[in-house]
């Protein structure tokens, strides 16, 4: 299966096509290719998905914002929709990669959603089953690790394929066997290989992820209600604004400029990335950060 080729408009031109889900929620593409920038022909290659996955880093941001202004997180894929295709808002794995799987099982890639364990540097552990979603596409019988979703990571797919050094635009990483069970992603840092996160190849459900994502929601020991934050990846590097901060990184040179106020931070958001109160921040209701 292909989408149409490119028309007038710049973007792929999708007449008639839509993508539906279990729920029997129905998704337009062409406003999610769209939101992401994508254009040409798009099919189930590892090609396509390369493209997919850059263009969703470098469109939909990383943020916790519904978080500290009091908006509960539905997995509910008609919801994640609304808010990150229409309403151009970021989100966290759960929503980012969620909605980046449906897409990409309507597009016609062999996908599954993963449940993924994050590494603590601090107390050097990994965190509970189910704190992460990512998604593994199969291409010509090999499996691929794709994720949206997990803020500063690569650009393209990793092949799951134990040992091999994969060089990206972002950094190296390798994928290895951490036990019998277990695969662990890691990245290079200097001399040494920092883990990332460990996951095994069993398929999930959304659902299954809901517990987690309330944890992260509520906990006061969930790094995403320790401080609000919106983060984008850039061709050569990031841009974040905290509450207290802006850190525009390119390359090896880091920009800090400091924000003193609520109104500071809602200027950063409309500034760098266009998400303003209509955009579902609700003024008002803010909780400290």
């Amino acid at each position: 299966m292909h989408l149409d080729e490119p028309g007038s408009q710049g973007y792929i031109v999708i007449s008639t096509f839509i993508f539906r889900f279990s729920s029997y929620v129905i998704m337009e593409i062409e406003k999610y290719l769209q939101r992401i920038g994508c254009n040409g022909t798009i099919r189930p290659t590892i090609e396509s998905l390369q493209v997919l996955q850059k263009r969703h880093l470098l469109s939909i941001p990383f943020e916790n914002l519904d978080i500290h202004y009091k908006i509960p997180i539905q997995l509910n894929v008609e919801s994640i929709f609304e808010k990150v295709v229409i309403k151009k808002r970021g989100g966290f794995c759960y929503e980012l990669n969620g909605i980046f799987y449906e897409l990409l099982r309507s597009i016609g890639f062999d996908v599954k959603m993963i449940s993924a364990r994050v590494f603590d540097q601090g107390q050097q552990i990994f965190s509970p089953e189910f704190d992460h979603l990512a998604i593994i596409a199969k291409i010509d019988s090999v499996d691929y690790l794709a994720d949206a979703g997990f803020g500063e990571f690569a650009f393209t797919p990793l092949k799951v394929e134990p040992g091999t050094i994969q060089n990206d635009e972002r950094g190296n990483f390798r994928i290895e066997r951490h036990d019998n069970s277990y695969y662990k992603v890691v990245k290079k840092a200097g001399e040494e290989w920092i883990p990332e996160y460990m996951f095994t190849l069993t398929k999930r459900d959304l659902s299954e992820f809901e517990d987690m994502c309330r944890y992260n929601q509520t906990s006061p020991l969930s790094h995403f209600t320790q401080n609000k934050f919106c983060s984008l990846a850039t061709e050569k590097g990031r841009i974040t604004v905290t509450a207290k901060k802006i850190k525009i990184t390119v390359g090896d040179s880091v920009t800090e400029v400091p924000l003193d106020s609520e109104e500071e931070f809602l200027e950063a958001l409309a500034t760098y990335f266009q998400i303003k109160p209509y955009n579902g921040v609700k003024l008002g209701s803010v909780a400290s950060a």
